[in-house]
């Protein structure tokens, strides 16, 4: 099953290629335009700001092909920052436009639990994938087959607020905020945790996107 991972400059890639490849995957890095075009299903990693990222991808004439590549309904995976850019916008530093290819925004991580005591921002660690009420089964697509109560790790201070409620696909909860964790719609998928650092879970659910 061959991958291609984005290579922008950002992002721990060893780790997410190591992973993929214990999945079975035979992973190619893409650095240039051409390269994400030829690609038969591609990994969005990404780290840091969301602008950061946003800036490189568009320094290396990256930004066209992404979306190009996402009209094919190849597979598409974005992880953490990865997952924010396919949102419309992110508000880290102001705010800057994504790659639209999920309607909703990317906002801060509450400061304070449901309770209004502060708590630890980034939120880091592990935290248990909660399937919202109004999004769809997870018999399908790259959730399917988990264990019960999955844990993924999370290292992230801003998250995805998708406008459909369907395309929030998993949350976590931080204290009693709910925290989007997966989005998906149609070929398009993304985790704000990194399924490279989750154990078997994160291998799971790679390997659930390889077979798409």
């Amino acid at each position: 099953m061959k991958v291609t991972v984005v290579d922008y400059g950002v992002g721990n890639l060893l780790s997410v290629q190591r992973a993929l490849e214990a999945c079975g995957g035979a992973t190619v890095m893409a650095t240039t335009a051409e390269e994400v075009l030829r690609a038969e299903r591609l990994v969005l990693p990404g780290v840091g700001a969301f602008h950061a990222c946003i800036d490189a991808l568009r320094r290396r004439r990256l930004l066209d092909s992404l979306l190009s590549f996402a009209e094919t309904k190849r597979p598409l995976l974005g992880i953490c920052v990865g997952m924010q850019m396919l949102l419309d916008y992110g508000t880290e530093f102001g705010e800057h436009e994504g790659l639209r290819l999920i309607p909703g925004h990317v906002a801060a991580v509450p400061a304070n639990g449901s309770d209004g005591q502060p708590h630890k921002i980034p939120h880091i660690g592990w935290s248990r994938l909660i399937r919202p009420a109004e999004a769809p089964s997870w018999q399908h697509g790259i959730l399917a087959d988990l264990p019960d109560e999955p844990e993924v790790y999370f290292v992230h201070s801003f998250a995805a607020n998708p406008d459909d409620p369907q395309q929030r696909l998993a949350d976590c909860d931080y204290h009693g905020r709910k925290i989007c964790a997966v989005v998906g719609r149609d070929n398009i998928h993304g985790c704000q945790f990194h399924p490279e650092k989750s154990g078997p879970v994160g291998l799971k659910i790679l390997s659930r996107f390889l077979a798409l």
